[in-house]
């Protein structure tokens, strides 16, 4: 157990790290591409790997928007952004994510409020704790702040090569009664929003996971999903890590197959339903034990 602790801590840091090195990209007519980019090579420099592609969502999108092959989306003044990364090495994945205002400072309360949730959150991720508990602070924590939580995103139990494993950390009391153990790696986001409180789907994402390998009669499908299998193995992927090696009428056309035949599925975009409102979020991996050990914290 002590191998992959160490594991965790380096997948951590470089995660941390990364944050860091990304919020400070969030300027004013940045381009999404250009900044997912560096924030990766960053990893890649650093001797990590992305656990999942870099995220950045923003104003009233709580999750999910992944820069596009040919993306030309850039920030604009006052934009709200929440910077959402993984690392792992070796399958072991440090999630952490933080929220950035751009040029103003206008809703530095709503950012206070999740990252405020995330610190005390934090205290209670200790062995024998209920996940419930911690959805109660948080969302005592930002309703303190005049805000909402959304109740139908949460944290997850994070375990080798799964970023959500079997164990949700709600941002709510759900009345969940299970305990944490020691030795567990969970991954706390608190999401604060000015609006009801709950996201829709919305639009395609391009981040995709493997969810069910089977056989494929198509030969390009067959070698597409050959690398995917190969690269990621259960985490999430871009397309656009796909058109760095193949032609993109190619991955298109595969990546279509490959969700018609349920072999993989791709990740919506996450809108709070009320539109014209605010999401904030933080994010940290925590290692449980007394005292815990955020993994994600420089």
């Amino acid at each position: 157990m002590e191998e992959k602790l160490e594991l965790w801590k380096k997948a951590g840091k470089i995660a941390g790290e990364a944050r860091e090195f990304g919020k400070e990209l969030l300027k004013e007519n940045s381009n999404f591409l250009e900044m997912s980019k560096k924030i990766e090579e960053f990893i890649q420099k650093k001797e990590g790997k992305p656990g999942f592609p870099v995220q950045i969502s923003v104003n009233d999108l709580a999750a999910h928007y992944t820069a596009f092959p040919e993306d030309t989306s850039t920030l604009k003044k006052g934009d709200l952004v929440k910077l959402d990364l993984g690392v792992h090495i070796e399958g072991f994945i440090g999630d952490t994510a933080l929220t950035h205002e751009v040029g103003t400072n206008k809703n530095q309360d709503l950012i206070k409020a999740s990252k405020e949730a995330l610190n005390e959150a934090i205290k209670l991720c200790k062995p024998y704790t209920k996940v419930c508990e911690i959805g109660e602070v948080v969302e005592s924590t930002i309703s303190s702040f005049g805000f909402k939580v959304i109740k139908n995103l949460s944290g997850h139990k994070v375990d080798q090569y799964i970023l959500h494993s079997n164990i949700s950390i709600p941002n709510f009391n759900n009345k969940d009664q299970t305990r944490l153990e020691e030795g567990f790696v969970i991954a706390i986001e608190p999401f604060a929003t000015t609006g009801i409180g709950l996201v829709k789907e919305g639009k395609p994402s391009s981040n995709y996971r493997l969810y069910n390998p089977k056989p494929v009669r198509d030969p390009i499908t067959r070698e597409i999903l050959s690398f995917i299998q190969k690269e990621f193995l259960t985490l999430p992927f871009a397309k656009r890590y796909l058109t760095q090696k193949f032609n993109a009428a190619k991955v298109s056309f595969a990546l279509v197959n490959l969700e018609k035949l349920g072999i993989i599925h791709q990740y919506p975009q996450l809108p709070e339903k009320e539109e014209g409102c605010l999401v904030s979020q933080y994010e940290h991996t925590i290692y449980i034990s007394d005292p815990p050990i955020v993994l994600t914290k420089l």
